[in-house]
């Protein structure tokens, strides 16, 4: 059946040589001729579109794909933060005495902390670890409150609350900060 369909399809159909050989007729109408260009115009333009469509449609599939290859953990990462903010914490709760007793619970928790850095690093996570004396960078940085601090100039970091992260070139949270502002000057 399908040798009998492929057959008839060729007795029916020309090839472009076949068509490109026969005579043409430039004797036609020229309202059909100008019809006939308009419609192989016409027909140009969806082809064109058409091709730009499934450009554009490969190219949102391949950037689709790289971002959840990306950034598809990201919820999870933002889950794992709040663990590394109690490995944090208890580190440096400890005092040198607890350090001395707890010798080993210590170094578990510290061992632990640098896995899960390990972890975040595999995974394209990085801290972003604000300093005091840092300029402030709303780009990383959220300000938890502002103070006029002596010795310090407007937009110094004064404290730190939490560390950032960033999920390879996007924040996955802001470090929180607190911020100088303009010290008050004394009226004289």
């Amino acid at each position: 059946m399908a040798n009998e369909r492929d057959e008839n399809f060729g007795e029916e159909h020309q090839t472009l040589d076949q068509m490109a050989e026969e005579e043409v007729d430039y004797d036609a109408e020229p309202a059909e001729l100008e019809q006939l260009r308009q419609e192989r115009d016409e027909y140009k333009d969806r082809f064109m579109r058409a091709l730009a469509d499934a450009e554009n449609t490969r190219k949102r599939g391949e950037r689709d794909r790289r971002e959840a290859e990306q950034y598809g953990g990201s919820k999870l990462a933002r889950d794992m933060l709040p663990v590394y903010d109690g490995l944090k914490r208890a580190i440096e709760a400890a005092t040198d005495e607890q350090r001395e007793q707890s010798a080993a619970l210590i170094e578990g928790v510290e061992l632990t902390m640098k896995e899960l850095l390990k972890v975040f690093a595999k995974h394209g996570i990085t801290l972003i670890a604000p300093q005091i004396g840092d300029r402030f960078d709303p780009q990383v940085h959220q300000a938890m409150f502002e103070a006029p601090v002596p010795q310090t100039q407007a937009g110094d970091i004064i404290q730190v609350n939490s560390d950032g992260f960033m999920l390879h070139d996007r924040l996955l949270r802001p470090a929180q900060v607190g911020v100088s502002s303009t010290p008050k000057q004394k009226n004289g």
